[in-house]
């Protein structure tokens, strides 16, 4: 029953990988642990503060074990914590989403440049932002206008309207748009090859 929907959980847990990534490199294991799921998880050096939807605390005393954290498109509503899990304790937090769109999608990447057909039905640049995109999943605006060479304000004008249209959805992250291209807009670059 999961197979039609299969692609979008992974290109979720994609999306949710690439997030966490940027958020431990521009702001390390504090940024991570704080940005996993900020209503319910709390990083208070030493404790991982974790609200349960039990409405009891759950813990997490590291103590230099370590900490897997299991990022889940199906515990949408509340974290769960397995703290006596060895070696280390186990959380399991809901995947990052977009509440106005719901779970993130991405998926692997576009082989080469956007496709003759997709050109003629986008234009040349929109095309190859949607390209870009596709082959560079949670790629930020800026990114997107220094790959292509166009504005900032070009890049995001492109976003934009391939957004509104379904195949691109936009995460915020502090200041930064980071943009993935969802499973029909990858389809479409796969079907005009």
């Amino acid at each position: 029953m999961l197979a039609p929907y299969w692609p979008q959980v992974g290109a979720g847990l994609a999306a949710d990988r690439a997030l966490r990534a940027r958020q431990v490199l521009h702001g390390g294991v504090e940024r991570l642990l704080n940005g996993l799921y900020p209503p319910r998880i709390r990083w208070r050096p030493p404790v991982l503060e974790v609200d349960l939807l039990s409405g009891i605390e759950g813990d997490v005393h590291l103590g230099g074990r370590g900490l897997l954290l299991v990022p889940s498109v199906f515990a949408t509503q509340a974290p769960l914590v397995d703290p006596d899990t060895e070696p280390r304790p186990v959380l399991t937090y809901p995947a990052h989403y977009d509440p106005a769109t719901g779970p993130l999608l991405v998926a692997r990447p576009a082989a080469s440049g956007a496709p003759a057909p997709v050109s003629a039905l986008l234009g040349r640049t929109r095309a190859a932002v949607l390209h870009t995109i596709a082959r560079r999943p949670g790629c930020t605006t800026g990114e997107l206008a220094a790959a292509l060479r166009i504005t900032a304000s070009g890049a995001s004008q492109h976003a934009t309207v391939l957004r509104e249209a379904g195949l691109v959805t936009t995460l915020r992250d502090r200041n930064t748009a980071l943009h993935t291209a969802t499973p029909t807009a990858l389809a479409l670059l796969e079907r005009s090859r």
